[in-house]
């Protein structure tokens, strides 16, 4: 993994497929991240904006989000809005942030605008995630050309490495032609059922296919981790007992440790 001993480490959570426990992983990572003494910083890049209200911004008030970092050269600073959770803080994201993929087109440095952003800010962190995207457009090789790390969830769902080969070669030209220090930070296991042989099956698939970068730990699928972003708080504020949030903060654990932390 990167070390870096004067700033933060950035790490894009991406996968091109929908439904995949993305935001998820954004809010219940970072969160676990901060409960566990690090400094955080998400970057919602996701039009949606479920990570924003998952973390409890009302998107109705925001008045600048991430768009305003991309298209208009806002500072991150300005941008970044405090969680009811200690030291992790978010740049929000409206529906105006889909608009930004037409208008980065014409613009210089177009996939290097995150990253320009985040080096006024990095020294401020401990860790950087950035929320990409359900697709392979500007925003998310914003993310990818910005990242220090990919950490690729997936769910333990039929077709779950649909897609996978084809982010994994858009890495790979990332590395090429933008920013050649990029690696895959792992892959994480999501929406496990453990009462179905498929969950198994697929879990036995991405270990196979990724070897050790895949995590250990396993995300299940549970009622509670799903109502959690409704009530905008990540699921240890939430129901801190729930095995949503065992399996988050034994991630967080887990990923401290792959980067030295512990």
């Amino acid at each position: 993994m990167n070390d870096r001993s004067s700033s933060g480490t950035i790490v894009a959570i991406a996968n091109q497929k929908g439904g995949v426990g993305k935001s998820t992983t954004a809010i219940n990572l970072g969160a676990g991240l901060a409960f566990q003494g690090e400094r955080v910083l998400i970057i919602d890049l996701d039009p949606q904006g479920n990570t924003s209200s998952g973390l409890g911004i009302d998107r109705s008030s925001i008045e600048t989000s991430t768009y305003d970092v991309l298209v208009e050269g806002s500072a991150v600073a300005d941008v970044l809005e405090p969680t009811s959770v200690r030291d992790l803080h978010v740049v929000p994201a409206t529906i105006e942030l889909a608009g930004a993929e037409i208008e980065l087109v014409s613009m210089f440095s177009r996939e290097q605008r995150l990253k320009n952003a985040l080096a006024e800010v990095i020294e401020d962190y401990d860790f950087v995630l950035i929320d990409c995207p359900p697709s392979l457009g500007l925003l998310t090789i914003n993310g990818l050309a910005a990242a220090d790390e990919v950490l690729i969830p997936i769910q333990c769902e039929y077709y779950a490495l649909e897609g996978v080969s084809q982010l994994t070669r858009n890495i790979g030209l990332v590395q090429q032609n933008l920013n050649p220090q990029l690696e895959i930070e792992g892959v994480l296991l999501t929406m496990f059922d453990g009462r179905t042989t498929l969950a198994a099956d697929v879990v036995a698939q991405v270990r196979d296919h990724f070897g050790e970068t895949t995590y250990r730990t396993v995300i299940p699928r549970t009622v509670r981790l799903s109502e959690a972003p409704s009530y905008g708080e990540p699921i240890e504020a939430y129901d801190s007992m729930s095995r949503g949030a065992i399996a988050y903060r034994e991630l967080a654990r887990d990923f401290r440790r792959r980067h030295g932390r512990t």
